[in-house]
């Protein structure tokens, strides 16, 4: 497993950091709404159909965007070979740039567009095989396995691979603490902070081995 790998593992915590402090000032920004947690966007998406479904083209056009923020990294990743990490990574760091800029000028449409299109590509970064190995924007499936591997602690059955999971999940969860303090406090510096957050990250990506 992926998370077995320190290197790696430290790695996945700093970008799941980078996600959770992005998707907080998101979140602030934009009227409780997500930049990188789906999940709770399609919950909104499906009270708004239920009660008031003028309101749903917000969340529609957010889980449009971050699917279209997977499949353009998934195609640099593609492209890029070995170069994949820095290569994604150097995508996700353009679009937050642009969320930075929108910021600036006050066009919050874009804005939120960068970001969302920025969380989307950056879960390309860990893949095997074409799959994705981590999830660095949504933390279920994480919880999911430091449950399972708790359980098997406690039989005797597990190693420690569950604190792995663990700390990437405080890594998603410092982040977003960040985020919202530098919201609250530097609103405008916020996005490039993330900026120059992501474009640190494609300086290591070049010192992380790939998985496949």
């Amino acid at each position: 497993m992926i998370l077995n790998d320190r290197q790696r593992r430290t790695f996945a915590m700093a970008l799941a950091a980078m996600a959770g402090f992005v998707d907080s000032v998101g979140f602030l920004s934009a009227q409780a709404y997500f930049v990188s947690f789906m999940s709770g966007n399609t919950t909104r998406l499906g009270v708004a159909i239920g009660t008031a479904p003028q309101d749903a083209i917000v969340p529609a056009l957010l889980i449009g965007g971050f699917i279209a923020g997977v499949t353009g990294g998934a195609l640099v990743s593609e492209r890029a070979g070995s170069m994949r990490k820095p290569a994604v990574l150097a995508l996700v760091t353009a679009l937050l740039v642009i969320g930075a800029l929108a910021r600036a000028a006050g066009i919050g449409t874009l804005m939120m567009a960068a970001l969302v299109l920025a969380m989307g590509a950056l879960n390309n970064t860990f893949q095997r095989d074409g799959e994705v190995t981590v999830g660095l924007t949504y933390m279920t499936g994480a919880l999911v396995k430091l449950g399972i591997g708790l359980a098997r602690r406690i039989t005797g059955k597990g190693d420690g691979r569950w604190a792995s999971w663990a700390q990437l999940w405080l890594g998603l969860l410092g982040g977003a603490v960040l985020g919202a303090f530098l919201q609250d406090r530097l609103p405008m510096g916020c996005l490039w902070i993330a900026s120059v957050w992501s474009a640190a990250m494609v300086v290591v990506a070049f010192r992380v081995p790939s998985e496949s």
